[in-house]
């Protein structure tokens, strides 16, 4: 009984800070959640070849609430680019749907050394003061750029993550503001989450390796306990990203990508 307080704590507790960062940044929270479930899947016993399978699908199933409620929250705020959604959204949730099926069949140890080296390129851009260094002064709306919001929704989807590490940086590279960058950032979360958390519910059926409580690769009980707080401190991320002034949440957003490109090599080696 004890153990089991000890893991609904821990759940609880890694819900309330993977929302706060959804909101402040734009994230779905999976590189909190990620690793916290990883953990609690290990002191449960699951086996080794499919513990990070589950800990990357729950965590996407815990980011479908979280991303609603941030997305709403910086919607009221009027930072959504609602034009953008509409001709990305699909684009991200193909490449969402792909990236659950490649995560299904490869050994995370290579993707969390590419995922890092990508972080730590996009982290550079957002620490340093490089105001005016974009790629163009607006998204473009050519074919070949349709190529970002697959990347975004495949690589976010391999990861468990909402998608906002990369969509963030792509959007100020491409001259948004970054209030704007975060507030679309968090509703592309949404686009990633619910294709790929499906995805990997498909990959994972009937494995018989999955504990009690699983469907596919979605354990249900970590995401009973983990999206109820996520979702009730997304609003207060949100309200923390509207006091900051750009610079300061570009290096917010920046020393958060140092922390975590250094934390995935960790893991891979």
């Amino acid at each position: 009984m004890t153990d089991l307080l000890i893991l609904a704590a821990v759940m609880l507790a890694t819900g309330a800070v993977g929302g706060v960062l959804a909101g402040l940044l734009g994230i779905g929270g999976g590189i909190v959640i990620v690793p916290a479930l990883d953990a609690a899947l290990s002191f449960l016993q699951v086996d080794p070849a499919i513990r990070m399978h589950m800990a990357v699908a729950t965590s996407l199933a815990t980011i479908i609430p979280t991303s609603i409620a941030s997305s709403r929250a910086h919607h009221k705020r009027a930072a959504v680019d609602i034009d953008l959604v509409r001709r990305w959204a699909i684009f991200v949730i193909l490449g969402s749907l792909l990236g659950s099926f490649i995560a299904a069949q490869v050994d995370s140890s290579v993707l969390y050394i590419v995922f890092a080296s990508v972080a730590l390129i996009i982290a550079i851009k957002q620490v340093l003061p490089l105001k005016g260094k974009t790629l163009s002064q607006d998204v473009p709306r050519g074919s070949l750029v349709l190529l970002v919001p697959t990347g975004i929704g495949t690589i976010s989807s391999m990861m468990g993550i909402g998608g906002g590490t990369l969509s963030v940086a792509a959007l100020t590279l491409f001259n948004q503001p970054i209030h704007k960058a975060v507030g679309t950032a968090a509703l592309f979360g949404l686009a990633i989450s619910l294709p790929g958390t499906i995805g990997f519910m498909v990959a994972g059926f009937d494995d018989p390796r999955l504990p009690m409580g699983s469907v596919g690769y979605v354990n249900l009980i970590g995401f009973a306990l983990i999206s109820p707080m996520a979702v009730l401190t997304a609003p207060i991320g949100a309200s923390i990203a509207h006091r900051l002034s750009q610079r300061q949440l570009s290096l917010v957003f920046g020393i958060f990508l140092l922390a975590m490109s250094v934390r995935m090599i960790w893991r891979a080696i």
